[in-house]
């Protein structure tokens, strides 16, 4: 328990990390002249590396376990890009810590995923990948008001400084608390390297669940981690303590996101109908936002909530994937659906970007987020339509305790 607890810890880091930028937006404008775009940049360079490292950490897992996989990257790369960023004097050194600090986050969550996999049931998978989510997700709360007062109180460089520390310390946990898992019986330790992805894409069950995969968590953590600072200061004149308290409200209905699908599945016997349901109303909320990006401050707080609520399906679309995958390739077919997740929000990045600046209009400011907004409501959409085709993966119900 002390090494998943330490894995949780840091994957907390993992979640600020991907979106503390929203709050720091205006002091990285003033200090370094950070553009939007470069600022879209700076988040996607995140995304990118994580999502990239995700194929040489599955077959690490697979073949030296989740103790060395996790704690080493974690220190080599998440503590060393927040060091990068904090003494950054050039948005380029920004985007190279946030490179780094993508590497380090990379392993947490799947290093959990896989010890789930291979120490409890199937059917308590979605609910432990949920819960270990949520509990992830408080790193948005953290990035949000508490950062904004902390970079009010000693400055957005002391603060990076001592999270770079406080990673350190984390990383160091997951080394001295972590138990690899047991090889499951006749499993030869690693077979297949990188041609086990290969196989897995294979696997036409996992083609309908990729693009809900790959789109489901780009709208939640685009507008968390990067768009609703901007948005908040372009179309609201809002400063840093407010876009802290919107954005703590969002992160707050995102881990309550996470824990309410974990056991969904259970309760209503189906996982691909529950995914369905859930991020229809995401799509309703960005449609919503759409046709009218200045519905008041209020309702704008009001619909980035639900958003963040109806984004935490996360854990049951892994669930939904993993009762396809085969056992000796566990390893690796978490991180290939977690490629997808974070290489599609990272591309949505870069898209949304672009979208942002083509769509501006001078003196016209929701005109751009309007196009946001609509963006990624249309890929969403596309891809429960995709969705749809899917085979279900009804759970087993859980056995009883000492059954």
């Amino acid at each position: 328990m002390a090494g998943i607890a330490a894995l949780a810890f840091g994957y907390v880091l993992s979640q600020f990390y991907r979106s503390f930028l929203a709050v720091l937006t205006p002091a990285l404008a003033v200090d370094l002249g950070m553009t939007k775009a470069e600022l879209s940049v700076a988040s996607a360079a995140w995304f990118v590396t994580f999502a990239l490292s995700q194929f040489a950490i599955g077959v690490s897992l697979d073949s030296f376990g989740p103790r060395r996989t996790a704690s080493l990257l974690l220190a080599g790369g998440g503590a060393l890009g927040a060091f990068v960023f904090s003494a950054a004097t050039a948005p380029w050194m920004v985007i190279a810590g946030m490179a780094l600090i993508g590497i380090g986050c990379a392993p947490v969550l799947m290093a959990s995923l896989f010890i789930f996999a291979h120490k409890f049931s199937p059917a308590r998978f979605a609910v432990l990948a949920s819960w270990m989510v949520a509990f992830g997700t408080a790193g948005n709360v953290i990035g949000a008001s508490p950062l904004a007062y902390a970079a009010e109180a000693i400055g957005w460089r002391a603060a990076l400084a001592g999270l770079g520390g406080f990673t350190l310390l984390i990383a160091a946990a997951v080394f001295a608390w972590v138990r690899d898992p047991a090889q499951p019986q006749g499993m030869i330790k690693g077979t297949g390297g990188f041609s086990g992805y290969v196989d897995l894409l294979r696997l036409k069950a996992l083609w309908p669940i990729i693009p809900l995969t790959a789109l489901n968590y780009a709208p939640t953590t685009g507008i968390r981690g990067l768009w609703a600072g901007p948005y908040l200061t372009d179309v609201y004149g809002a400063d840093v303590l407010l876009i802290g308290q919107v954005t703590t409200f969002m992160a707050m209905a995102m881990v309550a996101g996470a824990f309410l699908y974990g056991p969904l599945d259970t309760i209503f016997g189906t996982r691909k109908w529950v995914a369905v349901a859930g991020n229809a109303v995401n799509f309703a909320a960005l449609a919503w936002l759409t046709l009218y990006p200045v519905p008041g401050i209020a309702w704008a707080t009001t619909l980035f909530v639900v958003i963040g609520l109806s984004g935490g399906s996360y854990g049951l679309l892994q669930a939904h994937a993993r009762a396809f995958i085969p056992a000796h390739l566990t390893g690796r077919g978490v991180t290939l659906m977690n490629f997808f997740t974070i290489g599609g929000t990272g591309a949505m990045q870069l898209v949304t970007g672009g979208v942002v600046t083509a769509t501006s209009v001078p003196g016209d400011a929701p005109a751009a987020y309007a196009g946001l907004f609509g963006v990624y409501a249309a890929t969403l959409g596309a891809a429960v339509l995709t969705y749809l085709l899917s085979r279900d993966a009804r759970p087993e119900k859980p056995k009883p305790a000492g059954a």
